[in-house]
């Protein structure tokens, strides 16, 4: 019998539902689960010497033919960004955003075949704030940046449920332009009163997609107003339409955007660059500290890193 690959790899995501799986994990279970028909078929081509050949063969397929396969099953959904994952679920796009709002993204700890069959080892929930140290590493390791997570529950003035979402971003980052500067370039700097920093803006979210893409990314562009460079990061974007429209959109409105490695963070990356705005919009940063207690905190060590030329690693905190 032939091998089916979409039916193949619609049972072995079927198996494991919500769990993310590559490509090389899917093909393994494939070799694993259709021995016969997987030995057919390295038999046929000329071009196959052995088993790693046709596993690599298995991966290349199954990549290949992604839009065949979601196509042809619906339930099958695509992480876009790299490393490309699958998995499989019964939930709209719309039901999904909601449920990974609420409840965070379920990650598979091991193989389909492995953790469907041999181990009771239970799947890993990673929520939006678990992300936010994952960022602020990245952000500190790659950009020198000082990092801070700005809770809107601490803000004084309530607008209702979420209301403050769109004023604060979940993490203000200053980057110090004045790094590697000599003690006379500093003073030159100080005396002229020309700017020693950027402030950065950026929105954190577990997932994007077609449902929630445009939603997310204007929150962004509205919480973010103030600041130098502002970003929407997700830990996953799902489907080619979402990547094309965030592109479209950060044209219009300059928002970039990062992805997040959450088992990796240094492998996080900028897949987007933001547009630089010239000037802070300090009118908008009075507003926010005066109404949050952690944007003022960021305020008062601006000013102080302003005054003194030397930020203390140890106040800026995720």
């Amino acid at each position: 019998m032939a091998l089916k690959l979409a039916r193949a790899v619609a049972e072995c995501l079927r198996r494991s539902p919500g769990q993310r799986f590559k490509a090389r994990e899917i093909a393994e279970w494939i070799f694993a689960t259709y021995p016969e028909e997987c030995q057919a078929k390295l038999e046929r081509s000329a071009a196959l010497h052995n088993e790693a050949d046709l596993l690599q063969q298995l991966v290349a397929e199954i990549g290949s033919n992604r839009p065949q396969i979601t196509k042809s099953n619906p339930q099958i959904r695509t992480v876009e960004v790299r490393p490309r994952l699958f998995y499989w679920t019964e939930s709209t796009e719309d039901e999904e955003a909601t449920t990974v709002e609420e409840r965070g993204v379920h990650v598979a700890p091991a193989a389909p075949g492995i953790a469907a069959e041999t181990t009771s080892e239970p799947t890993s929930v990673i929520y939006e704030a678990d992300l936010y140290a994952k960022l602020g590493d990245f952000l500190q390791t790659e950009s020198r940046l000082y990092v801070q997570r700005i809770d809107e529950k601490r803000s004084s003035n309530k607008r209702g449920p979420q209301g403050n979402r769109w004023l604060y971003p979940d993490i203000v980052a200053m980057e110090d332009l004045s790094q590697g500067w000599t003690k006379e370039i500093r003073d030159c700097v100080s005396e002229v009163g020309a700017r020693k920093f950027r402030l950065w803006s950026l929105e954190v979210k577990l997932l994007l997609n077609r449902s929630n893409v445009r939603e997310a990314y204007f929150q962004a562009v509205s919480n973010s107003s103030w600041a130098n460079f502002a970003y929407l990061a997700a830990m996953e974007i799902e489907g080619s339409d979402t990547i094309k429209e965030l592109r479209i959109l950060s044209s219009l409105h300059g928002v970039g955007l990062i992805r997040i490695d959450p088992d990796n963070p240094s492998e996080s990356e900028v897949l987007i660059p933001a547009r630089e705005r010239a000037e802070v919009d300090w009118a908008n940063c009075d507003r926010l500290a005066s109404e949050n207690a952690d944007f003022q905190a960021v305020i008062r060590r601006l000013w102080e890193f302003h005054r003194t030329g030397t930020a203390k690693p140890g106040e800026w905190q995720v």
